[in-house]
């Protein structure tokens, strides 16, 4: 493309009257004005107009009356709807992209002072960035979700946009031309909108998978971790200021070759491979200053200049190799900081007992010491992981404690300093959905413990992993892995039978349950409306490994991790 200069559009911009302009903007008024404002002040050459998601025929019309006035019409050169309002985050993972993501969070679809206009435009937000993606995916789903929720919302009227396109054959977005194309070419994929509120435990579990974890200890954002690396104080005089902390930001993206492979292992193997990879790395650099020491050779004796003869290849080779060693080192040096920080966490707040607690919780294994002595024991994480752990707890026991027992965890949760708001908010919700359906069941049991890590690791890691368990996993499916799996392998199932299904291809939209398509699909995409995160991401990528052939993307209206998800829950029991 060869462009030269990148600028945000509402940044104060200085007239470059021969250059082109490309302007890659959401629709909105604001956005609109400022561009009518650009033709008028005549700032480009020509302007090539892209929008995010489609632009509607009112604001058209109002940069065609902007240009009118400017005298500016032949130079608005092209306009685009470029239908990508979503972002990608990996290459089988995506989330809706709007800036004020506060609109289509968790909290704002289960507000009990909602109204009705509010939650339309809140559904016609989710709508409208899921129908970019088929768009671009080049495909029309069929879509399955469950009665009586959000995901209902989302699906009827995801439905009537996909068959008001299809309709318009003239202006229809899924054409043949485009269709082909996509890795989906004969058959169609299922879309499986599943609501948030089937599954409460999972976005508040304590994790042990690597990309997991650093979702919910550091702070990583749009595939980008930002770390405070605190320098200590050096050598310097007593009562010397300790040295500020810097932040670093690395970004862990597909093109990291050790991430790619590690983000979905739990973390002590990690730690291990962290450690293989800087001793396969150290091998090599001294294999270079090896090579470097005998180029110095003195003499001209025979064998000296066979020897150089022969190490000049090697050495040939060694340099060659260089600027991967290079790059070697920068993803060791990444990766050793980032899980040092993860296992200071870990270690500081008992994380490792959280999981297997929470696991055991989940998969209803009986417990080895009660709930009560995690609460009350100080030296055991944060009151946020306290918090955390007792939620668990209340959404998967099938009674619910007594008044007086509650009244017993109450005190011990307010002695550790915890907020009670979101416990709240999930009493109203258990007794809501208990009269609507039974709560999902998380499967068997998952962690074996392998003995304390200092076993397992060799003594001259970096990593001191003193009293931090290993846990291993097993693989079970969380919810909702096992409602795709019910609907993609067409089995029948209590859970998912009742679902909704709507083919936007035919032409009398059917309120029926009862699928036509009788095989297995081979694509499916799991969207959750109301937020997701990294643990269903990867138990969903665990399920598919095992199923030759098919292919899953999973999306979220929203990616939070569980101290996000629990300040939502806290502002809806404060209501």
């Amino acid at each position: 493309m060869g462009i030269t200069l990148h600028l945000l559009l509402h940044s104060d911009r200085d007239p470059i009257p021969d250059v082109p302009a490309v302007y890659f903007v959401m629709p909105t008024e604001e956005n609109i004005d400022r561009m009518c404002q650009d033709l008028r002040n005549q700032l480009y050459e020509s302007y090539y107009l892209n929008f995010i998601s489609a632009i509607s025929r009112s604001k058209l019309e109002d940069i065609a009356n902007a240009a009118l006035a400017a005298s500016a019409v032949t130079q608005v050169a092209k306009v685009f709807d470029q239908y990508l309002n979503f972002i990608t985050l990996e290459d089988d993972m995506f989330v809706l992209c709007n800036q004020n993501k506060e609109l289509v969070s968790y909290r704002a679809i289960n507000r009990p002072d909602i109204t009705d206009t509010e939650m339309e435009t809140v559904m016609d937000t989710i709508v409208d960035s899921l129908f970019c993606f088929f768009v671009t995916l080049g495909a029309v789903p069929i879509i399955r979700c469950s009665r009586g929720t959000a995901a209902e919302m989302v699906a009827v009227k995801l439905d009537k946009k996909l068959r008001e396109n299809l309709r318009d054959a003239r202006n229809s977005l899924f054409t043949g031309d485009t269709l082909g194309a996509g890795q989906f070419s004969f058959q169609r994929p299922l879309l499986v909108l599943v609501d948030r509120n089937i599954d409460l435990a999972t976005p508040l579990h304590h994790t042990w998978t690597y990309q997991a974890l650093v979702h919910d200890v550091l702070d990583f954002h749009l595939n980008r971790v930002n770390l405070e690396e605190s320098s200590g104080v050096e050598n310097s005089p007593a009562g010397a200021r300790p040295k500020r902390k810097s932040k670093k930001s690395y970004d862990l993206t597909p093109v990291d070759k050790f991430w790619q492979k590690h983000k979905g292992s739990p973390f002590p193997e990690v730690a291990e491979s962290v450690q293989q990879e800087l001793e396969s790395y150290r091998a090599q650099e001294d294999e270079v200053k090896r090579l470097k020491s005998i180029m110095g050779l003195e003499g001209e004796d025979e064998g000296a200049i066979s020897m150089l003869s022969d190490n000049t290849a090697k050495l040939t080779s060694a340099v060659s190799s260089l600027p991967e060693l290079l790059e070697k080192k920068r993803l060791i040096d990444l990766h050793t900081n980032v899980a040092t920080a993860v296992l200071e966490h870990i270690k500081a707040r008992k994380l490792d007992v959280y999981f297997e607690y929470e696991e055991k919780i989940m998969s209803k294994t009986t417990l080895d010491k009660s709930l009560l002595d995690i609460i009350s024991d100080p030296d055991a994480g944060t009151p946020e992981d306290k918090m955390r752990l007792f939620l668990i707890y209340y959404i998967s026991t099938q009674q619910a404690p007594s008044e007086a027992d509650l009244e017993q965890y109450k005190k011990a949760l307010t002695d550790a300093g915890c907020n009670l708001n979101p416990l709240q908010y999930i009493k109203q919700w258990k007794a809501f959905t208990k009269m609507a359906s039974a709560p999902a069941s998380y499967g068997s049991t998952t962690t074996k413990p392998m003995g304390l890590l200092s076993r397992v690791m060799n003594t001259g890691s970096q990593f001191v992993m003193e009293g931090v368990k290993n846990l291993v996993l097993k693989q079970q499916n969380l919810p909702v892995t096992r409602i795709l799996d019910n609907l993609m392998e067409m089995k029948s199932n209590p859970e998912t039978d009742d679902y909704r299904y709507f083919d936007p291809k035919m032409l009398r939209g059917n309120d029926s349950s009862v699928p036509r398509n009788k095989n297995p699909f081979q694509e499916a995409i799991v969207f959750v409306v109301g937020g997701g995160n990294y643990i269903e991401y990867q138990n969903l990528v665990d399920y598919i490994k095992g199923k030759q052939g098919k292919h899953i993307l999973y999306g979220c209206s929203e990616l939070f991790n569980a101290t996000q998800f629990i300040k939502q829950l806290s502002q809806l029991g404060q209501k």
